[in-house]
C-alpha cells in the first residue's frame, strides 16, 4: 500500500448518495455488476480511456466499457485523471492541495510530487474551491478502485486552457505505469435524434484526433479532451470506440438527453 502524506486534508466525496451509492457494499455491488455486464476487452498497448461522468443509472453502463478495458491490463500504478470544472470557473488547470481523495470504497493517495512539479512548471495551479463540489473526477474513482490495485492519483480540472498546455501535462507525467483517464459527457439536453447525430460527429472527430474541433456543445469536458487528443496526436496513438449512447438509451426518456461515449487510447505496437 502507498503511505499517506501527513498534514494534508482529505477531499471527501461530494456526490456519494446522488451520482452513485453512498454505502460501500452497495457501491461495490453496483460497480461489479456494471463491469460484469460490460465484459472484458483486451486492448494491446492501452494507454488511456475516455469515459462519461453522469450518475451511474445514466452513464454507468457506458463508463463500465472503458474501465473493463483497463481491468484487462492490470499494469497501472498511477492515474492522470482529467475532467471539467462544472461549478467553479477555472483559468488553466486546477490541482487540489489534499493528500487523498476518498470514496465509500476507501482512500486514493495523490501523487503530491508530480502535482508539485506541474505547479512549479506553470502547467497547473492549486484551487480547492473547484475540486470540492466537482463530480466529474469523483465518479470515475470507484471504477478505478475496482479494476486497479493500489494506485496514486493526479486529479486535474481543465477550464479555460489551450490543448497544448494539457498535452504538456500529459507529456510531463505519463509513463508505462500511468493510465490517462479523460472524463467527459457529450451533448446535453437535445432531443434523442439530434443528440445521436451530434454525438456521432463528435465521436468521429475524437477518432480522427481532431483536438482543434471540439467545443462546449460537443462535450462538457472538451478542454481536457482536446488536450488529451493533442497529446495522442503527437504520440501517434489510436483512439478506438467502445460505446456511444445517451441517456435515452439507458433510462428511456428521449425528449431531452445527455450523450455518453467510451473510448480507449492505445500506443502503436511492434510489427
Amino acid at each position: 500500500m502507498f503511505a499517506r502524506e501527513p498534514g494534508l486534508a482529505t477531499r471527501r466525496p461530494a456526490v456519494a448518495g446522488s451520482f452513485y451509492p453512498r454505502e460501500s457494499k452497495e457501491l461495490k455491488t453496483a460497480v461489479d455488476t456494471l463491469l460484469s455486464q460490460a465484459g472484458r476487452l483486451q486492448q494491446p498497448g492501452l494507454t488511456g480511456v475516455i469515459a462519461p461522468h453522469a450518475g451511474y443509472i445514466y452513464s454507468g453502463p457506458v463508463a463500465a466499457k472503458a474501465f473493463a478495458a483497463v481491468a484487462a491490463t492490470g499494469a497501472f500504478r498511477r492515474v492522470l485523471l482529467l475532467g471539467p470544472a462544472h461549478y467553479v470557473p477555472v483559468s488553466g488547470v486546477a490541482a487540489p492541495s489534499s493528500a487523498v481523495f476518498a470514496t465509500p470504497l476507501g482512500e486514493v493517495p495523490l501523487d503530491r510530487d508530480a502535482i508539485a512539479l506541474l505547479v512549479e512548471a506553470g502547467l497547473a495551479s492549486v484551487d480547492d474551491r473547484a475540486h470540492a463540489p466537482e463530480h466529474s473526477l469523483e465518479v470515475e474513482l470507484p471504477f478505478l478502485q475496482t479494476v486497479l490495485g493500489p494506485f496514486t492519483l493526479i486529479p486535474l480540472l481543465g477550464g479555460d486552457v489551450e490543448p497544448t498546455q494539457v498535452a504538456a501535462i500529459v507529456d510531463a507525467v505519463l509513463d508505462e505505469r500511468t493510465l490517462l483517464v479523460v472524463s467527459t459527457d457529450l451533448s446535453h439536453y437535445l432531443g434523442y435524434a439530434s443528440a445521436k447525430e451530434r454525438d456521432l460527429v463528435t465521436a468521429e472527430t475524437i477518432e480522427r484526433l481532431g483536438f482543434d474541433r471540439l467545443g462546449p456543445y460537443d462535450a462538457c469536458g472538451f478542454a481536457a479532451l482536446n488536450g488529451a487528443l493533442c497529446a495522442a496526436s503527437g504520440r501517434q496513438w489510436r483512439v478506438s470506440r467502445l460505446d456511444l449512447r445517451n441517456s435515452g438509451d439507458t433510462r428511456g426518456d428521449r425528449s431531452s438527453v445527455v450523450g455518453y461515449g467510451a473510448w480507449t487510447f492505445s500506443a502503436p505496437q511492434p510489427g
